[in-house]
């Protein structure tokens, strides 16, 4: 039931995004500079979402309300899309089009904040991690979850990217509607047999603690013995001392915070966990965490800057190149299959080819360690820029030769030749992507997996942010007479 929301989830999300930069240059008549910027920008805002959505669902709502709040949300914001893409624009005021779509576009940007960062903690709560049959099911929950994200993908810029171009903007944002409306009474259905967990303290709150007390007690020194920072000495369980985390001696301004002040006895059992003048070393700890797994995420920015290209300066050079194949037209937003199913067949050949083989080299179980994996990815996504690059590159040079320079029509040089940088793309996920997803899972605080993922999602919004700003640099940068030389922010 669970995956059947994050499937209807998906295909929503990338029924809009796949080929928004052609409904907003073709329907809204924005430039290809303008339209790539707002793809950008609302990209960026569903991934950045998750944020508000982890948010209310670590603290105040549980992850299962937060998905039932947040799916009516997301689905009215598409009805309202497919309502406006079924009245003629004559019926519009100046502006009031544009106006109606950006409200829809939020919408389900707000929406999707919700369901994005709790589909996958909410169902790996289904499994009790103390029994080995259900962990071993909760593994095969996450290789599905996977699967149905690729697939909804895989839907979206094939099926409903082919009605997008050939039947009409309406059926084909009417359909993920229709399943955004299925996938709420599926979760709604299946609440008797969920299993809840209970809130925890928010992680949200534990991190600003921990800051202002360092800054209240900036002027402190350190003591000499670090064992008289503050740390609970009885534990109500086991499971609470493994989460215990050591101290260590990086960013130790914030050690300020478990800083015991006289006349308060450290093994006081009266003292709270953690508040907003004494806060225990694990909860310091848990920041210090987050801070060192910044550069890493600061990484990713750029990383997910070229991904976010794939759906804007991609589909602009596309739509500038020869589509035909035989007696088909290829839409150009229906090449990022190629992406997806590069993505598909990486999975397999990195399980059954690489790891093997590296394994033998390395010793490492898993092959690669998860910085080499990281570091491969974001070589293949340089790769793919240099790639398009030299494709576009190439484009004006064909157009030039053929006295087409600055006329808005396809040259004579097939969509096929953007193939190569699809292909880098879907590969450079497989190592970085899903790098990314065991990288931050395993170096996450316990209490604080949720909030990593969300910060993970984050890593998509900046990079979609970064886009916007490259886009309106190389537009400033290439303008000769008010015109733009191509599409030369690829």
């Amino acid at each position: 039931m669970i995956l059947g929301v994050e499937f209807c989830e998906c295909v929503a999300f990338f029924a809009i995004a796949a080929n928004l930069v052609t409904y907003l240059t073709t329907v809204l008549h924005e430039s290809k500079v303008a339209a790539a910027q707002n793809v950008s920008a609302w990209v960026g805002a569903c991934f950045l979402t998750p944020l508000i959505g982890a948010f209310l669902a670590d603290t105040y709502l549980g992850r299962y309300w937060t998905m039932v709040a947040s799916l009516p949300v997301s689905t009215i914001g598409i009805l309202v899309l497919t309502l406006s893409a079924s009245v003629p624009t004559s019926y519009y005021r100046a502006g009031v089009h544009r106006a109606v779509v950006y409200l829809a576009l939020y919408l389900a940007a707000l929406g999707s904040g919700g369901i994005k960062p709790c589909t996958s903690a909410f169902g790996a709560d289904q499994f009790d991690s103390g029994d080995p049959v259900e962990l071993q099911k909760k593994g095969s929950f996450f290789n599905w979850y996977y699967f149905l994200i690729s697939l909804g993908s895989l839907l979206s810029g094939t099926v409903l990217v082919w009605l997008q171009n050939n039947v009409g903007w309406v059926v084909s944002f009417a359909i993920p509607t229709v399943l955004m409306i299925l996938g709420l009474a599926v979760l709604v259905g299946g609440s008797r047999v969920y299993r809840f967990r209970k809130l925890g303290a928010s992680p949200f709150k534990s991190i600003c603690q921990v800051v202002v007390a360092a800054v209240r007690k900036w002027h402190m020194q350190f003591p000499d013995d670090k064992s008289l920072l503050y740390e609970l000495t009885n534990s109500s369980s086991p499971a609470e001392s493994s989460q215990k985390i050591h101290h260590t001696n990086q960013f130790r301004f914030l050690d300020k915070a478990a800083i015991v002040l006289p006349p308060l006895d450290k093994t006081c059992k009266m003292l709270p966990m953690c508040s907003w003048s004494l806060c225990t070393v694990t909860h310091v700890e848990e920041l210090k965490t987050l801070l060192r797994m910044f550069p890493v995420w600061a990484s990713f920015m750029i990383f997910y800057a070229v991904g976010g290209q794939t759906t804007s300066t991609f589909i602009e050079q596309g739509m500038v190149m020869d589509n035909r194949i035989g007696p088909f037209a290829i839409p150009p937003a229906s090449l990022s299959t190629v992406s997806v199913i590069s993505a598909l067949i990486w999975v397999y050949i990195y399980e059954t080819v690489l790891v093997p083989l590296a394994r033998r080299y390395t010793g490492k179980e898993k092959g690669f360690s998860q910085t080499q994996r990281l570091g491969i990815g974001f070589a293949l996504s340089m790769l793919t820029m240099v790639y398009s690059a030299i494709l576009e590159m190439k484009r004006l040079a064909i157009a030039q030769a053929s006295g087409m320079s600055g006329w808005n029509v396809p040259v004579p040089m097939s969509i096929l030749w953007q193939a190569p940088s699809y292909i880098l793309t879907g590969a450079g996920g497989v190592f970085a992507r899903i790098g990314m997803m065991d990288f931050f899972y395993d170096q996450a605080p316990y209490t604080m997996k949720s909030l990593c993922a969300a910060f993970a999602q984050l890593a998509v919004a900046s990079g979609s942010y970064f886009n916007t700003i490259i886009f309106g640099v190389v537009a400033a940068a290439t303008t000769r007479g008010g015109h733009l030389g191509g599409s030369r922010t690829t």
